[in-house]
């Protein structure tokens, strides 16, 4: 039988819902992209609210199972349909993930993809307090991807898919790559992988053509 395309409630320049996508077409599964018109408020409509009552996008339907948050997303996919591959079963490495995922939801969100709410979105908040963290974070990345390919060891896991996004896209926050040639060898490891799927870049910040 095969697999049911999974629906995936996303908006385009979503670094959040990116991850997702990315999850989605690393594993190979048949997916249906479902546009959320954040620019509209459609995320805030009673429709959207009865999915997700945050009304955050990424949502997915995977035949009837909707789940909402990103990280939480991506540990159901990778559990689900991985085979072990992205979600390892030991326990130290399991940790070094969940750190990650930690991360993404704080340093992260906190740093670059803050910064690049700014210049993307027009959110109103302090450019130059995203940024500090933005290298605060990039820094320990540096130092830690010096002795491995990956974050949580030699091979890909969520903990990549949820992190790579918005460092990928640090440079449309002003947020410049150049310092850290290790961060950028390990984008471009995850830019190598099969199926990999990038986001949409858009002229903003350091990215300006």
């Amino acid at each position: 039988m095969s697999q049911q395309a999974i629906k995936l409630y996303r908006h385009p320049l979503s670094g959040h819902s990116h991850r997702v996508e990315l999850m989605l077409s690393l594993l190979g599964l048949p997916t249906e992209l479902v546009f959320v018109d954040l620019m509209k408020g459609a995320h805030k409509t009673p429709e959207f609210l009865a999915i997700n009552s945050f009304g955050q996008v990424p949502v997915i339907d995977d035949n009837g199972k909707i789940l909402a948050d990103s990280n939480g997303i991506l540990v159901y996919l990778a559990a689900k349909y991985g085979d072990g591959q992205w979600l390892p079963s030991d326990p130290l490495t399991q940790a070094k993930v969940q750190r990650w995922l930690s991360v993404a939801a704080g340093q992260i969100n906190s740093g670059p993809a803050t910064a690049r709410l700014i210049t993307v979105f027009g959110a109103g908040y302090n450019a130059e307090d995203a940024i500090s963290k933005s290298h605060a974070l990039l820094k320990v990345m540096e130092q830690e991807l010096a002795h491995s390919k990956f974050l949580a060891g030699d091979k890909p896991t969520v903990a990549d898919v949820a992190a790579y996004t918005y460092v990928a896209h640090a440079p449309e926050g002003n947020v410049a790559l150049t310092d850290y040639p290790h961060v950028r060898a390990w984008l471009n490891s995850i830019e190598a992988l099969p199926n990999f799927v990038g986001m949409q870049r858009t002229a903003t910040g350091l990215q300006q053509a």
